[in-house]
């Protein structure tokens, strides 16, 4: 089956891989080692069998970034350090996208979406964010219960919540009509009262069993990218996947998607030809047995793939 020509990418069509070996916005160790086990898994040479040309120079240390003194704002922990490292990843994203390469970010944890987006977004102002997790990530200042900002970047990438300072840095460019949701099934009270509150599209995993996992991704795309003509931005929480699929993840939800539904939406999202941007997020190697590790590594190996044009014909 050819390939469907993506229609913001020049040829020779290029991904740019983006190693984010980051876990400040969340208290558990490993996940940062996460992009070192995707890349020792071979995706470079699995995206270039695919027909990819890849520009990959390592991982990004942010050995630049110094935040000796980070006491909490707030219930916000690690705030200057997760500021300066997703703002980092901003300019990188916003680099290779402005280069006409697709970003491919491999974190890490989901706070540096708050980077990768406002990344898209600086280059393609009219991007859509179609969002693969358990959780929404939409946590405010006032509705976090935890402070971990992995729980947080919706929000700030929306503008809502009281302003933090440090992360001025953030346009709150996204608005809440370009955002859609797919796999939800572990938000706090706050975040559902958000979600309501600010009319985003959210289809929960009830919605995966009522209509199927093809319909959704039709209705998903029919909200945010009706007439299939905007940028889209593709952000995906290994922890979307059911914890069978995908075990070694920091925060995992027992009732989520199946190996096949989870590679359906990547595929479908190829399928647009209008990806511009890929995050996979939240892949922790040092959470359960090695065989374990291994497996959800190669799943999200897996749907980078998917989502980049692999098909089982």
């Amino acid at each position: 089956m050819s390939s469907p020509a993506n229609k913001f990418l020049p040829n020779p069509k290029t991904v740019a891989i983006v190693g984010c070996p980051f876990r400040g916005g969340q208290a558990k160790l490993g996940v940062d080692n996460g992009p070192i086990h995707l890349a020792e898994a071979g995706i470079v040479g699995q995206l270039e069998e695919i027909g990819w040309k890849v520009a990959f120079d390592g991982h990004h240390q942010f050995e630049d970034i110094h935040t000796a003194d980070d006491p909490p704002i707030g219930k916000l922990k690690n705030p200057r350090l997760v500021s300066k490292v997703a703002e980092s990843v901003a300019r990188v994203v916003g680099g290779h996208a402005k280069n006409g390469q697709l970003p491919v970010t491999l974190g890490g944890d989901h706070s540096l979406a708050m980077g990768t987006i406002s990344g898209t977004l600086d280059t393609y102002p009219d991007a859509c964010v179609i969002w693969i997790d358990a959780h929404a990530d939409i946590n405010t200042v006032e509705t976090t219960d935890s402070g971990n900002i992995h729980g947080m970047p919706v929000s700030f990438l929306l503008g809502i919540g009281s302003k933090v300072p440090e992360f001025s840095w953030v346009k709150a460019a996204l608005k809440p009509e370009r955002l859609v949701y797919i796999g939800l099934r572990d938000l706090d009270s706050g975040e559902k009262r958000l979600l309501k509150e600010h009319n985003i599209k959210a289809f929960s995993m009830h919605e995966v069993d009522k209509y199927g996992i093809g319909k959704v991704v039709e209705m998903a795309l029919d909200h945010v990218n009706p007439k299939r003509d905007l940028p889209i931005h593709l952000s995906f929480d290994i922890d979307a996947l059911d914890p069978s699929v995908a075990p070694s993840t920091g925060t995992p939800v027992r009732g989520g998607l199946t190996f096949r539904e989870g590679h359906y939406i990547c595929e479908a999202i190829h399928e647009t030809g209008l990806l511009v941007a890929l995050d996979l997020m939240e892949v922790n190697p040092s959470i359960d047995d090695a065989e374990s590790v291994c497996q959800t590594v190669a799943v999200g190996c897996s749907l980078v793939r998917s989502a980049l044009g692999e098909t089982l014909l």
